[in-house]
Formats: structure tokens, C-alpha cells, sequence
């Protein structure tokens, strides 16, 4: 298993120490992701329970799974949320940890969520943290700089959205903000990138149309150039290099897509 890079922040706090375990429920859903599950694994190793559901793994996810301890159930997909929803379900501690297998915990965030757990507070119902995303060897300073996630949070007082893709915590109660970073590694691949954007836009169309929206062949062209724009200049992705620019452009191709694909929704059910 080759060691990913890390970021700096992280870095800073000193090697990976493995802790005793706390009463913290890890959550991770699957499809294919051997490549980076165990990283991922490895990353929360101080927590007493971690439950992995799988939607079909063909490779060696499972196995991997199995190896480190996990629960690991075997579900069919349901879309992000629904998923998402299905693995906290099955986790038995009072406190939630929400993970994608691309993402880990460093010791900095591993060290705060200890101590918020182990303090068995009500001061907040969910936590949220920044997140570092990590890109074809390049940590984004810009384009995905405000990029904050709640992640950590009382399983009796939160649920994920029922949202195909893009789905999100809803928290009943005050969530609160953490100086410590989750690290993302994004795909970096772009053969595997193209995939992704091609599930994740029909998703999103099917979601869209759902809801009872429209789009045309100009919707989705103006869209995308605004998604562009939004990426490459505003949010600055100008200043992370190549990566930025192929980032900004995939968000294009993603919004074209999905609005695409909205379209020929529509004109079928005419």
C-alpha cells in the first residue's frame, strides 16, 4: 500500500499514534475502493466500532474490510443518501463519524474528535470540518479553499438527506465549527474522472427532473460555461496550477452533462 502524501497542517502535529479505542461509531460506504480503503481505515483505528456498506464491490474492498475488523454489509445502492443513511443506521455508539473512502483522519482531527466524544457533551449535535482536498499531486488552496463538511455527529440527532448525489447531515440541534482539517484525495485518474462524471451528472438529471425541473441544449451550455467561470475565477482556481484548470473544467463538464441529460428527460416524457 503506497503512503499518500500529507498535508502540512497535519503533518505539523507529529507521526500517527494509534490511541485506545472510544465509543465512536465510523461510518464508509463502497463501491470498488480498495485503492483506498485502507488508508482510510488506518486513519480511524481509535474507533471502537467502524461499519462499511458495500453496494457490490467486485474487487477487494470487502476483504479489506474484513481484515481491519469492520461490520461489513453488502446493500444494494440506493443513491448517496439513502446509502449514507443505511450505514449509520447500523452503527451502535452514540456519536457518528461520516467518512467517504477517499477521505482519512489526521492525527490533529483524530485528537479533537477524541476529546469531544470521550467528553460526552450536548454543547452541539454535530461538528464541522474544513477539508483539505488533495489532486493529481497538489493540495487545492483555491478552488476548493471554503470547502467545509459535518461529519462528526449524534446519531439520535442527525440524518442524511434522501438526495441521489450531493447529499448532506441534517443536524437537529447546533452544529460547530473545527479548526482541524479532514484530508480528501480526490481521483486523480481522469479516465476514472470521466466515469465519475458521467454517474454522478445522471444522477443529478434524474434527481432534477424528479423535482419537476426543465433544461434545453442552451440551459446546459450556458450553465457550464458559468460553472467555469464560477471555478477558474472566483473561486480562484486560476492559482492551483493545472490542476485547478482541469478541475474547473470537469465542474463544466459535469453542470453540461447534467443539464444534458435533464433535456433528453424531458423530451422523453413529452
Amino acid at each position: 500500500m503506497k503512503p499518500l502524501p500529507v498535508h502540512p497542517a497535519a503533518e505539523a502535529n507529529g507521526p500517527r499514534i494509534i490511541m485506545e479505542t472510544i465509543p465512536l461509531s465510523v461510518a464508509i460506504i463502497t463501491m470498488n475502493e480498495a485503492d483506498n480503503l485502507p488508508h482510510c481505515l488506518e486513519s480511524v483505528a481509535f474507533a471502537d466500532q467502524i461499519v462499511v456498506v458495500d453496494s457490490g464491490s467486485t474487487d477487494d474492498t470487502r476483504d479489506i474490510a474484513t481484515g481491519f475488523g469492520c461490520h461489513v454489509f453488502v446493500e444494494e445502492w440506493r443513491g448517496f443518501g439513502r446509502q449514507k443513511q443505511a450505514a449509520i443506521d447500523h452503527c451502535s455508539h452514540r456519536w457518528v463519524l461520516l467518512l467517504d473512502a477517499d477521505e482519512r483522519i489526521p492525527p490533529a482531527a483524530a485528537s479533537v474528535i477524541r476529546q469531544i466524544v470521550l467528553s460526552d457533551s450536548d454543547e452541539a449535535a454535530g461538528y464541522r470540518f474544513p477539508r483539505m482536498n488533495f489532486f493529481q499531486g497538489r493540495w487545492m488552496k483555491h478552488i476548493w479553499g471554503g470547502d467545509r463538511v459535518v461529519r462528526l455527529f449524534q446519531k439520535s440527532r442527525s440524518a442524511m438527506t434522501n438526495a441521489r448525489v450531493h447529499e448532506a447531515v441534517e443536524v437537529d440541534g447546533p452544529v460547530r465549527d473545527l479548526d482541524v482539517p479532514i484530508e480528501h484525495y480526490t481521483e486523480s485518474n481522469l479516465s476514472k474522472l470521466l466515469l465519475k462524471i458521467d454517474h454522478y451528472s445522471t444522477l443529478g438529471a434524474q434527481e432534477a427532473f424528479d423535482e419537476g425541473k426543465k433544461a434545453s441544449a442552451w440551459t446546459a451550455a450556458v450553465l457550464a460555461c458559468l460553472a467555469f467561470f464560477q471555478s477558474y475565477f472566483l473561486k480562484l482556481g486560476v492559482l492551483d496550477g493545472h490542476q485547478g484548470l482541469t478541475l474547473s473544467i470537469t465542474e463544466s463538464v459535469n453542470k453540461f452533462f447534467k443539464y444534458a441529460k435533464l433535456y433528453q428527460l424531458c423530451r422523453r416524457h413529452e
